[in-house]
């Protein structure tokens, strides 16, 4: 029997939540927002984790010890790349739980590097953004510069 694929949502689907709206003379990231955040936060964190638990359960459960070399070595490699994706998932959770964070200081929303908003569409494209474009711009032209 064929296995279902999951079909990726988009972070706002995920955590049910409908692009925010703002509403006229509202304060950049009061509570209104900073909970919209956080639901979108947590609701990507619990997939994140789900995620982890699956791939446990599979690589445990599709583990054996196959006699031929070449399905040994296909298997090590389908294993090899979930871990490295769960790594980098690993990772992100733990972007997320500062994210968090900042949003519990009062310090979301706004460039890390100059201090100016970050946006309400941005963050809702990349919660965990902590520049705004054009610091994110620079950033990546740099490091571009740097490494060619």
């Amino acid at each position: 029997m064929p296995t279902k694929k999951h079909k990726p949502l988009g972070i706002l689907a995920l955590a049910g939540v409908a692009p925010y709206q703002e509403k006229s003379g509202e304060e950049y990231m009061g509570a209104p927002q900073q909970e919209h955040f956080k639901k979108i936060l947590d609701a990507w964190r619990v997939q994140l984790r789900e995620e982890v638990d699956r791939t446990v359960s599979h690589m445990q459960d599709e583990a054996a010890n196959f006699p031929d070399p070449v399905d040994r070595a296909a298997q090590e490699e389908e294993f090899s790349l979930e871990l490295r994706t769960r790594d980098r998932e690993r990772k992100l959770i733990k972007k997320i739980e500062k994210t968090l964070q900042f949003i519990e200081d009062d310090d979301f929303g706004f460039c890390n590097s100059c201090g100016i908003e970050i946006g309400i569409r941005r963050l809702e494209a990349r919660p965990t953004a902590d520049l705004c474009i054009e610091c994110k711009t620079l950033a990546e032209i740099k490091e571009r510069q740097m490494a060619g």
